[in-house]
């Protein structure tokens, strides 16, 4: 472990979920510790729970702040929010799981608004039990934008071969649809060529999925969502110089960015964007939210209550979110 690798904070999620095994089975890689300096903001003794769930052998430092934490392979530094029982039971909704997840998350957000970590990554919560605690919010995204008093972000999956950038989430289709406009779709354009081009590629190529079928064709399907919702911000990212094109047939676009001919996908609405990454399997993909002032990584599934406790739960996805926070991370903190 070097002194100039980033410091990732990992929130627990929900801690009724899978979220402490997948930590428990990631931090047992040596890698992990070789390319970043990983701490752990969540509770104690859910993840002594974990251990014993997973049978593997490894130590706790319990910490009050990042500075007390040894980054050492073999050990894990914990900074305890103790706000579980003893008896919390694997795989059910509670208020006090939900709020439990959200004071994980809280902590984080703080240390990163303070610019003392680099990233944070983040394990599953359960919306149901968020909103059963009183934390009216969709997901972690939302909570991580209000936190850091951010208006502009989007959430960005990505899995081997494909990335796909969301124009709107955690809404119904028909609200969806309602939502988008070519402001947003513009917001979302810079987002997907500023966060590609901090990554290394110079000139990202990025296509914008059609609202309807064939999208649009010409008129003959729906009541002009492209020409009026999409096609205007198109053009005014060209004339920027981005390398855009849309909107496309989403039919088609996510085959063709698999093959190589697109560096990013921009979905209009959540299904839209989230079925193809999906499909390439849950255990590699990663969601990312773009346009916040740090870097947010998470696995690309949810707290699978029905399996937490078992030792069931693949850690892949966290390991592949943890190696892009560290891609993404800043060089420095400032």
């Amino acid at each position: 472990m070097a002194a100039n690798q980033p410091i990732i904070a990992i929130t627990m999620g929900d801690p009724s979920g899978v979220g402490p095994e997948i930590i428990v089975k990631s931090l047992n890689d040596q890698t992990i510790y070789e390319n970043c300096r990983p701490f752990v903001v969540g509770d104690l003794k859910r993840l002594k729970k974990a251990l014993e769930v997973t049978q593997i052998t490894l130590q706790f430092n319990r910490i009050s702040d990042p500075k007390e934490a040894n980054y050492e392979y073999g050990t894990i530094d914990i900074l305890d929010l103790d706000l579980v029982s003893e008896d919390l039971p694997w795989g059910q909704v509670s208020a006090e799981a939900g709020n439990a997840a959200f004071r994980y998350l809280e902590k984080a957000i703080t240390y990163a608004n303070e610019k003392r970590i680099h990233g944070i990554c983040t394990a599953p919560l359960n919306k149901e039990a968020l909103h059963k605690a009183g934390h009216m919010y969709p997901g972690h995204t939302e909570i991580l934008a209000e936190l850091t008093n951010t208006k502009d972000f989007a959430m960005m999956l990505s899995a081997p071969g494909l990335r796909v950038i969301h124009v709107t989430t955690h809404v119904g289709l028909v609200d969806a649809v309602r939502k988008i406009n070519a402001d947003r779709q513009y917001t979302v354009l810079k987002l997907a060529h500023d966060t590609l081009q901090k990554a290394g590629i110079e000139s990202p190529r990025i296509a914008v999925c059609g609202i309807n079928p064939h999208a649009g064709e010409n008129g003959l399907f729906g009541h002009g969502e492209e020409e009026e919702k999409i096609i205007p911000a198109v053009e005014k990212a060209q004339a920027e110089g981005m390398n855009v094109q849309g909107p496309l047939p989403a039919d088609t676009l996510f085959f063709r960015a698999r093959r190589g001919d697109f560096d990013i996908v921009v979905a209009q609405y959540h299904d839209q964007g989230h079925g193809p990454i999906k499909v390439l399997g849950l255990e590699a993909g990663v969601n990312i939210t773009v346009g916040l002032p740090t870097i947010r990584t998470s696995v690309d599934h949810g707290t699978a209550f029905d399996i937490a406790g078992k030792n069931i739960a693949d850690e892949q996805s966290l390991k592949e979110a943890i190696r892009m926070a560290i891609e993404l991370a800043p060089e420095k903190l400032s």
